[in-house]
């Protein structure tokens, strides 16, 4: 696609994609498969999973913000309750695309507001409302590296910056591989070029996408 075009199709600010956090909350946990398929269904990549079990201390860190509130004890005890599944989620505008699925936060009135929303769907109350999400860019990055802590948060590029990326970065290695492959000539020069851009990526990946035990 050329650049003019990209542009007409997504203004400059969308030209990185944005990253999330989405909490699968205890109450909604055996739902999990559902939700992903929804997730993915709206556009979403899903680039870490894991399932956790939060401890009361850990919830009460995670929810930071809210401490104080009439409500945090219940919130922490609920979330500390069982497991969790938490999502890192990008695509373009995530953080605002992930709250409009999620619904409003009392799931009682997204059931007669948002029929079609997680929260409608799979929650029963306000506090037992199935999933998260991160309110702004920086809570966003903050929970991200709560669930994920050697996850990369830096946004993806797209378009020219996609292009400066891989001139930058991915190139210059890829050429130097390609160079030694013609010159070892091996049976298998795919697997072969697979197993020396790993051995010799000068940008070790930092993010693992863990599947939920």
């Amino acid at each position: 696609m050329e650049e003019d075009q990209l542009k007409h199709q997504f203004p400059p600010s969308c030209l990185f994609l944005e990253r999330t956090l989405a909490l699968i909350k205890p109450d909604a946990v055996d739902k999990a498969e559902e939700i992903e398929d929804i997730v993915l269904q709206s556009g979403f990549t899903i680039l870490q999973k894991q399932k956790v079990q939060l401890s009361p201390e850990q919830c009460s860190d995670f929810y930071a913000e809210q401490y104080g509130k009439l409500f945090f004890p219940s919130l922490t005890a609920f979330m500390s309750s069982g497991p969790v599944v938490a999502l890192a989620l990008a695509r373009h505008q995530a953080i605002s695309t992930w709250k409009a699925l999620m619904g409003p936060a009392n799931s009682t009135k997204a059931k007669e507001t948002h029929p079609d929303s997680l929260r409608a769907k799979y929650g029963t109350s306000e506090l037992r409302n199935a999933v998260h999400g991160s309110e702004t860019f920086s809570a966003a990055e903050r929970e991200l590296k709560f669930m994920f802590p050697n996850s990369v948060i830096e946004p993806i590029p797209m378009g020219e910056a996609a292009k400066d990326y891989l001139s930058r970065f991915i190139t210059p290695t890829l050429l130097l591989g390609l160079t030694e492959l013609c010159r070892t000539k091996p049976a298998d020069p795919l697997i072969w070029l697979a197993d020396w851009l790993m051995t010799n990526n000068p940008n070790k990946p930092k993010v693992n996408v863990q599947d939920a035990p």
